[in-house]
């Protein structure tokens, strides 16, 4: 499949008079297909927000290039920035003091299209995004979760075939939440867009994203079909059910475990990779004074990966994607309870 974003090499660092360097990026290198949903995935810090305004043009790296359907963004700025539409987090993607209808013109303008065909675009994106009645009013007055949408129809006004969208979801309600949403997917499986999402949110990631790649302090830790990665930990997650409610000081013992409650029980669920770290938990869950009732093998879900990849990075566990490629399945486990 061919490749709509290619990251080769790319690195940042940021200097300081006083003070270490901070490697914000560290040699990355990824192929992001073109059409697909791509979550790019990772802590705050992690260095994905940098990686992006690098592909936009925004950061200048230290080292490296990104290339935009063939195009370098440095040697080739101007076609390559025509190859992207982005939403920014924690920036002012449009000018507040005009109306959502003048933004919509102003960036179509600025992107070469003009005209007829930029008005009507810009009116099938104002009311596909419930905002045409309110077209004519200064963004300023506006929700976040409207000026969210002015926002992301502002990237898509010149219909650019790679999407860039940063947090987009962040401090909406879930209204507006399910309208991004709804939107990304139509970007992608409708209109044949590649869409880059970064988010916190791993439930959204797992629903929506074909592909995701996770990050951590600049590093790459995996980068895969999100189905393939849910399968490599689908025989390594379990559940641990126990009588009771818990109080979460003692469910924050299991780290890198989630707790629920349950027809009045405390269920965790994460991942376990080694038989010896099982008896530990219940060793632990027994000194604690809580009654197991059972464990049982579940459906692994983005977020528990997510936390897995990130403890085993954070100790310093080497050839990551390598132990991944070697995983076999791990039928024992259920059979210890």
């Amino acid at each position: 499949m061919a490749a709509a974003i290619e990251i080769d090499g790319l690195s940042k660092i940021y200097t300081k008079r006083n003070g270490p360097a901070v490697v914000a990026v560290d040699n990355l290198s990824l192929s992001i297909p073109a059409g697909q949903i791509f979550g790019f995935l990772g802590s705050n810090g992690a260095g994905k927000t940098t990686t992006i305004k690098m592909a936009c043009g925004l950061v200048l790296p230290t080292s490296g290039s990104v290339r935009l359907h063939g195009h370098d963004v440095q040697r080739q700025r101007g076609q390559a920035m025509r190859q992207i539409g982005a939403v920014l987090e924690g920036t002012r993607n449009v000018y507040w003091r005009l109306t959502a209808w003048q933004n919509l013109l102003y960036f179509g303008r600025i992107k070469g299209v003009a005209g007829k065909g930029l008005q009507e675009r810009a009116e099938r994106l104002l009311r596909e995004l419930d905002l045409w009645e309110r077209r004519n009013d200064p963004v300023r007055d506006f929700s976040r979760g409207m000026q969210q949408k002015v926002a992301i129809a502002c990237a898509l006004v010149a219909d650019p075939p790679i999407v860039l969208l940063d947090e987009p979801t962040l401090g909406l309600d879930v209204q507006a939440g399910r309208t991004v949403k709804r939107w990304v997917e139509q970007l992608a499986r409708n209109e044949g867009k590649t869409v880059v999402l970064t988010t916190h949110q791993m439930d959204l990631a797992e629903s929506l994203c074909d592909r995701v790649a996770i990050m951590s302090q600049g590093k790459l830790l995996t980068n895969r079909p999100t189905g393939e990665l849910l399968g490599l930990f689908r025989q390594e997650t379990y559940e641990l059910r126990f009588r009771g409610k818990i109080d979460e000081a003692i469910t924050d013992r299991f780290d890198g475990f989630a707790a629920r409650e349950e027809n009045g029980h405390t269920i965790l669920s994460g991942i376990i990779s080694e038989h010896d770290r099982l008896y530990r938990l219940i060793e632990m869950a027994e000194m604690l004074g809580l009654e197991l009732l059972g464990v049982a093998q579940a459906e692994p879900n983005l977020e528990e990966i997510f936390v897995e990849l990130l403890d085993r990075a954070g100790k310093g566990e080497s050839n990551l994607e390598q132990s991944l490629n070697g995983r076999g399945p791990t039928s024992t486990l259920r059979e210890v309870v």
